[in-house]
């Protein structure tokens, strides 16, 4: 009877279901469908809805796990796992998913943890069928392949309604956003956030942690650094001051191999690193360097692996590299965030005037000439002297005394120091213990400049000659053609070339070895007191510059008597490689600037001789001229120092402070120094130092 009655009830409970919706078609016996193939066994009532689900462990171990089992497995792509085919060639079930479906991979989105409680929360208030039922959906859904995962949710946004899709929309749009950086190789990571400025870097590490090690990394601060410490960055137009360049030069190679992802583990590509964007001077210095690095490099990654690893897994290889991956990106040195920091500060004290400034008092007459390094100043005064200064404590070290007349010119190194005066002597001073080695007299009258460059020594004089002397070999010639005062000269012993500046308002080049004129360069209408050879790595874009107007006049072809006069269309590098023609020597600087007392200081181009900038803004003549790639600083009769953009000859600062004209000029990335004939030398320093005034 028991049997009977159930029969009856299953039967009525049929007839029933088909009666309250017609319209709903019968399940079908044959359909595998874990939903479809579903006895109703129960259901419960919401308002007037009746859900039915299958809940059953029986029917869900029939239909969800065999799905589960299998496509897990390739979900999860296991490296040379046990159950795979030798000889079989399968398809890398890796490269079905992106790294957002791909649970094996560290870059997958962390879950959001507001939503997942809500989650929670609105599925512990249904019944347990109803949350066994949704589970299994889900599970399904997690288990699919990408192509099955696309057929679901095209079927479940073709019953969405409008308020359903809005839903969608609106959570959609936040989801979607990736942490590309993360996700992406370190390498790959190191050359995006290359390509930011500095701001936008600073920015970067604000997002994340992850973000942070990435964007204060040495490979992007060092890559910053080359692009503006000590020249004009072509991106954004601005530059810093220099920094020592050795240790840019030695850690360029390791960072290299950082930036291509070299030493990280036995997968990492052998890549050939970055070229040199410039030529460097001291090719043997870098080679040694370069090769010093990459042994170290290679010594670190033998010890990191032990003789007994080479049998290792792969699971085992990786997490033996993952492990070595944090300790090979620790800076070993002072990060270059902090060297461009500082860098930045200082260039930023130049662009807004924000300095401090000492004194040194102690000359007796106007100061003519000086020069400084980080720690020693060297003056010449008309009152015949040479005073060393310690310029961290600003106290006179000592007095070089021998010259009878006043002191016009003087350049020092590690080991000498080098004076010329208007007694018409050259002497050559030890300078740390003030004693005069040897004199050298050759000029008939005084002597107002000079410049060594390694064994050669020029020196120009009031009798209108340039002299060079040869330390080597202790020779010496004159190079006559001036017709007024010598009162600059600049040697470049690479090219065998001297530049010379005279009274006559002309610049003249020299080939040391025809002992004769290169090129003259007119255009100055007053007495040129200053030339300054620019460095290799200043670049100038002159297809942006305004003409100048050609001086090229009749003035040269007056001057060919002189000998060897070249003009343009015949470029500089062609005369000296046609002087010698065994063993050509590179092409002198590229760049010249030059101060007259016309009140102007002009750029030039050596190889064309044409003027390419003339700056405008002192009132009186220019007695004194320095310069690096980011700026020229000039001083003159009108008791200023003025600061100029190279580039665009704009006037950035004018110093003022002197009580007569500024007759010499020093500087350096951080410092600025000026002497007067106020008897004065200002050392202008941007590095935030206490202002004092020191006298000797």
């Amino acid at each position: 009877m028991s049997e009977d009655n159930a029969m009856h009830t299953a039967k009525r409970r049929r007839i029933s279901l088909s009666q309250g919706d017609s319209q709903k078609p019968v399940p079908d016996s044959h359909n595998h469908h874990p939903f479809a193939n579903a006895e109703i066994e129960g259901s419960k009532t919401h308002g007037d809805t009746n859900i039915y689900i299958s809940t059953t462990s029986k029917l869900a171990g029939k239909t969800v796990a065999p799905f589960l089992a299998q496509h897990i497995p390739e979900q999860y792509a296991p490296l040379g796992g046990p159950g795979q085919t030798a000889g079989v060639v399968t398809k890398d079930p890796n490269s079905k998913y992106c790294y957002r479906h791909r649970p094996d991979l560290k870059c997958r989105r962390q879950a959001n943890e507001p939503s997942m409680d809500q989650l929670q929360r609105e599925l512990e208030t249904l019944s347990q069928n109803d949350q066994q039922g949704i589970v299994n959906v889900w599970s399904l859904f997690s288990a699919a392949p990408s192509k099955l995962r696309q057929l679901m949710l095209q079927g479940i946004l073709t019953q969405c309604c409008f308020p359903q899709l809005s839903y969608l929309s609106a959570n959609v749009h936040k989801l979607i956003r990736i942490d590309f950086l993360s996700a992406l190789p370190t390498e790959l990571a190191f050359r995006i956030l290359c390509y930011l400025d500095t701001t936008s870097l600073c920015k970067a590490a604000q997002v994340s942690q992850r973000w942070r090690s990435l964007a204060d990394d040495d490979v992007v601060w060092h890559r910053m650094c080359e692009q503006h410490i000590d020249r004009k960055c072509t991106k954004c137009g601005w530059g810093l001051p220099l920094l020592e360049r050795k240790r840019l030069r030695a850690s360029k190679r390791q960072i290299q191999l950082r930036a291509t992802g070299q030493g990280l583990n036995e997968w990492s590509p052998n890549i050939t690193p970055f070229p040199e964007s410039h030529p460097d001077e001291d090719m043997a210095l870098v080679s040694n360097l370069n090769r010093a690095l990459l042994e170290s490099v290679q010594h670190q990654q033998q010890l990191a692996i032990t003789p007994g690893d080479h049998t290792a897994t792969h699971h085992e290889s990786f997490a033996r590299s993952s492990g070595n991956e944090d300790s090979y990106f620790k800076s070993r040195l002072r990060p270059w965030k902090d060297v461009y920091k500082d860098r930045f500060k200082v260039g930023s004290n130049w662009r807004h005037g924000r300095y401090s400034i000492k004194t040194f008092k102690g000359h007796t007459n106007g100061v003519m000439c000086l020069q400084f390094d980080d720690h020693i100043l060297a003056t010449g005064s008309y009152d015949a002297t040479i005073k060393i200064w310690d310029i961290k404590t600003g106290k006179e070290l000592r007095t070089l005394l021998g010259h009878t007349l006043g002191i016009r010119c003087l350049q020092f190194d590690d080991n000498k120091l080098i004076s010329g005066s208007i007694d018409s002597t050259i002497k050559v001073w030890n300078w740390r213990t003030g004693e005069c080695q040897s004199t050298y007299s050759g000029h008939s009258a005084g002597v107002v400049g000079l410049h060594f460059d390694s064994a050669i020594l020029a020196s120009g004089s009031m009798d209108k000659t340039v002299r060079i002397w040869n330390f080597d070999d202790q020779s010496t010639f004159a190079l006559r053609g001036h017709g007024d005062w010598v009162n600059a000269v600049k040697v470049d012993s690479a090219s065998r070339t001297v530049f010379s500046a005279s009274d006559d308002s002309t610049v003249r080049l020299w080939d040391l070895d025809k002992k004769s004129v290169i090129m003259i360069f007119n255009g100055h209408v007053g007495q040129v007191q200053q030339i300054l050879p620019l460095p290799m790595e200043f670049d100038y874009d002159e297809e942006d510059s305004e003409p100048e107007p050609d001086v090229h006049d009749d003035t040269a072809s007056d001057n060919d008597s002189h000998g060897g006069v070249v003009t343009p269309p015949q470029s500089v590098a062609e005369v000296l490689s046609s002087s010698t023609n065994t063993s050509p020597h590179p092409g002198p600087p590229r760049y010249i600037l030059t101060g007259s007392l016309d009140s102007t200081v002009r750029l030039w181009n050596v190889s064309t001789g044409k003027c390419l900038r003339t700056f405008f803004g002192h009132v009186e003549g220019v007695w004194a001229l320095a310069a690096d790639t980011l700026r020229v600083v000039s001083g003159a009769e009108d008791r200023t120092v003025k600061v100029w953009d190279t580039r665009s000859g704009r006037c950035e600062r004018t110093f003022t402070g002197h009580a007569g004209p500024v007759t010499c000029i020093g500087l350096s990335d951080s410092r600025m120094c000026t002497g007067s004939e106020d008897c004065e030398v200002r050392m202008y320093s941007f590095k935030n130092e206490l202002e004092q005034s020191i006298e000797g």
